[in-house]
């Protein structure tokens, strides 16, 4: 960590061997992408930590979980593990996840993938997971919005339907990723009126070859300032990347150079997701402080 500075942490990464056509999501095709590539990246851009996010192509929960905790080891603690499941496998695979996950200290969330797969958030299958996640008190990750799968169907990933469960499930903190781009400001909208609901950055830029990406870079800038003013507060607000899709460094600079005090910069930048995910507690068995 840079000395005289909070720490960094990147709130949305993925670094898995079954990330879908790196060559042609990655932004930039001759990425080093393996832990070492990340934690180079991560240096250079001042990021301490960062949460790797499973995806649901894994082949099953445990090989998902194994290879976590490789990334874990190898990185020092550094890269800490967010897991998924996918609720449409049926009720067996949910349930053989979670006693998975019950043994594993280290779980800093849970990141489930509406739009990308065919389930609302308010699916009653989803309900285990939930009432886990309040139990372990982990953070609930859930994709919004767009989807890099064209045949995936963005309208289970609106924000407006994470409302419900946000309010059954009030003591469960949800996190709303790419802060529900295109639906910004419906994702402020939560921020605002739920208080367990938090927005993340990641990902609300397209390729860097995309012809007018300058303009976009600015134009999002000016998209989260205004979210983030009609919430009035930046305090559940995260930094993110969604990398290998953004680089760090532009990632980072969207949110540094937000029109806001510096105090809030840093609390996107890394404050906030300390205190939301526990960093300093993650290696403690679980149910200790």
């Amino acid at each position: 960590m840079a000395t005289g500075r909070p720490p960094r942490v990147d709130a949305h990464l993925h670094l898995t061997r079954w990330w879908p056509d790196l060559a042609h999501t990655a932004y930039r095709a001759d990425l080093e992408y393996n832990s070492r590539g990340l934690l180079e990246e991560m240096d250079a851009a001042g990021i301490d930590f960062g949460l790797v996010i499973q995806v649901y192509e894994a082949p099953n929960a445990e090989e998902a979980l194994a290879e976590s905790r490789t990334l874990a080891t190898a990185s020092g603690g550094r890269l800490r593990p967010v897991v998924t499941v996918d609720p449409t496998r049926g009720e067996a695979t949910v349930h053989d996840a979670i006693g998975l996950w019950e043994h594993e200290p280290t779980i800093a969330g849970i990141k489930l993938f509406p739009g990308y797969l065919p389930f609302y958030p308010h699916d009653p299958r989803l309900e285990p997971i939930y009432e886990f996640a309040h139990r372990r008190e982990l953070p609930v990750l859930i994709h919004q919005g767009d989807t890099l799968d064209r045949k995936g169907l963005v309208k289970f990933a609106r924000p407006i339907e994470v409302d419900e469960v946000a309010v059954r499930y009030s003591d469960v903190r949800f996190v709303l990723c790419h802060f529900g781009n295109p639906w910004v400001e419906e994702a402020a909208e939560l921020v605002y009126k739920d208080e367990n609901v938090y927005a993340d950055t990641s990902g609300l830029l397209a390729h860097p070859s995309a012809p007018y990406f300058r303009e976009m870079v600015a134009e999002c800038r000016r998209r989260l300032h205004r979210a983030i003013v009609s919430v009035g507060s930046a305090e559940r607000v995260l930094y993110g990347s969604d990398w290998p899709l953004e680089e760090l460094s532009v990632a980072v600079a969207l949110v540094a150079d937000l029109d806001l005090p510096p105090a809030d910069r840093e609390r996107i930048l890394g404050t906030n997701a300390v205190r939301l995910f526990r960093l300093g507690e993650r290696t403690a068995a679980p149910g200790s402080s």
